[in-house]
């Protein structure tokens, strides 16, 4: 980890750049705006009273736009998670501002210094989110999770629920969580292995605005919490996907294995960095066995989720399988409505579903719609977190032109070769020549340049 202390302001001016080059919107229209605060004031009517159950949330500390809550009880040998999503369709009706507000963003975008929302605030962070300071309209899907992991939606209905904590992954102690958790987390991640999903979480590359006023740029793997809530949100997800593929209708996320060539490549790669990947073992039982702590795994790992050809949106074809490779099974995203606006239609047809009616049409045009859009926001996502990365490579190494840097190569790429510094979270492609992944060398940096978020080494 590093912190940047910027005391030019040339992080703070470069992500305004960012925000201006891609075309970040900055706050929202009066007639949204308007729309929301009338909207906010909606009193829930068709929601049953569920304020009863000892719902809780987990989510990074400062975040207040919350998606989800849970309670989980036994039955039987199963175990009934009770999974609230925001009721974002109670608060925005097709056509109105907010809605096409909303289309036109796709989801919400992340930067160091802020966001940019999918929806106003005083939805998003107010009067949808499952806060823990008062009721909150919901959508309680109830998901049956058998002792193999086979989880199976039970039912859904509208209802008002009642956080009784907002819990943080940086600070969550096991005994805070509900009954089940760490056991449904445990049948999940039985039942993945089961199926041979090749779902890998590596370290990613990330800034992070501090309370001081200072940025950080780090690799951090995820917290041991995450993944645990990640299972909740996975057996949910799939259980809605499941339900809405046996009724002929849907959104779904697919993503195809990488092709042949690129496997190859990744067994070139492993043996570079010293792994062992037998012949007889496939890229997605190999991948169950990589360590993230490990520094020659974890590039891996990374080198892995850059072959694989990333996963898109796809409505329901009649006679087609939608399938998620690295899930091994279908999927759908369900689960974070306030941030997704593909989640919103998926949650509006699995409560129809769920309840024996039919899915409203307005659903079924959008799921049309929906990939395009969804492409879009997603593409737009991936280059601004790219370009927060790269200012703020460019930033930590401005005014240390001329030194030498130790660097370890981890890929192939046109005219060059990807390495990572050995003793700083950057990542930078050299044109070089002659070296194989794995092959440490030394770098001299002979470029960092803030305002292009360029930087530019040679091999010493």
């Amino acid at each position: 980890m590093k912190s940047l202390t910027d005391p030019p302001q040339a992080l703070s001016t470069g992500l305004a750049k960012i925000r201006d080059e891609l075309h970040v919107p900055d706050g929202f229209p009066a007639d949204v705006l308007a729309a929301a605060q009338a909207a906010a004031r909606r009193v829930p009517n068709q929601h049953a009273d569920r304020t009863a159950m000892p719902f809780v949330t987990l989510d990074p500390a400062a975040s207040t736009d919350l998606d989800q809550a849970f309670s989980i009880e036994a039955s039987g040998s199963d175990l009934l998670l009770h999974y609230a999503i925001a009721d974002v369709a109670w608060f925005v009706a097709d056509g109105d501002a907010i809605d096409l507000e909303a289309w036109t963003r796709g989801e919400t975008l992340y930067l160091p210094d802020g966001k940019a929302g999918l929806y106003p605030p005083i939805i998003a962070e107010g009067a949808a989110s499952l806060l823990s300071d008062g009721p909150r309209p919901a959508v309680v899907f109830t998901v049956r999770v058998a002792e193999d992991g086979a989880a199976a939606l039970d039912g859904a209905e509208r209802s008002i629920i009642q956080s009784r904590a907002k819990l943080a992954y940086e600070s969550v102690q096991s005994s805070d969580l509900p009954f089940g958790f760490a056991e449904l987390a445990r049948r999940m991640a039985m039942n993945e292995k089961r199926r041979g999903a090749s779902r890998v979480d590596p370290p990613e590359q990330e800034v992070e605005r501090l309370a001081d006023g200072t940025f950080r740029l780090s690799f951090r793997p995820l917290l041991q919490s995450e993944q645990d809530n990640a299972a909740l949100s996975l057996a949910t997800n799939m259980a809605i996907a499941d339900a809405m593929l046996a009724h002929h209708t849907g959104l779904f996320r697919v993503m195809s294995e990488p092709d042949a060539f690129k496997v190859k490549r990744l067994r070139n790669a492993a043996q570079a960095l010293g792994l062992s990947w037998p012949d007889s073992t496939s890229l997605r039982d190999y991948q169950q066995t990589l360590d993230p702590s490990d520094p020659q795994q974890a590039a891996l790992m990374l080198e892995i989720r850059h072959a694989s050809p990333g996963a898109s949106y796809q409505p329901y074809q009649e006679g087609i399988v939608p399938w998620h490779e690295a899930m091994a099974a279908t999927y759908a995203h369900a689960t974070a409505p306030l941030r997704r606006l593909a989640d919103r239609y998926v949650v509006r047809c699995a409560l129809a579903i769920a309840n024996g009616q039919p899915v409203p049409q307005a659903v079924i045009d959008a799921f049309a719609r929906l990939p395009k859009v969804m492409g879009r926001a997603d593409s737009r996502a991936s280059q601004i977190n790219h370009a927060a990365i790269d200012l703020a490579e460019a930033v930590m190494l401005k005014g240390r032109e001329g030194e030498t840097f130790k660097a370890v190569v981890t890929d192939f790429v046109d005219h060059g070769v990807r390495v990572q510094l050995s003793d700083m979270p950057v990542v930078a492609i050299v044109k070089a020549t002659g070296l194989k992944q794995g092959d440490g060398l030394a770098l001299r940096l002979v470029l960092a340049d803030p305002d292009r978020r360029s930087i530019v080494f040679e091999p010493v």
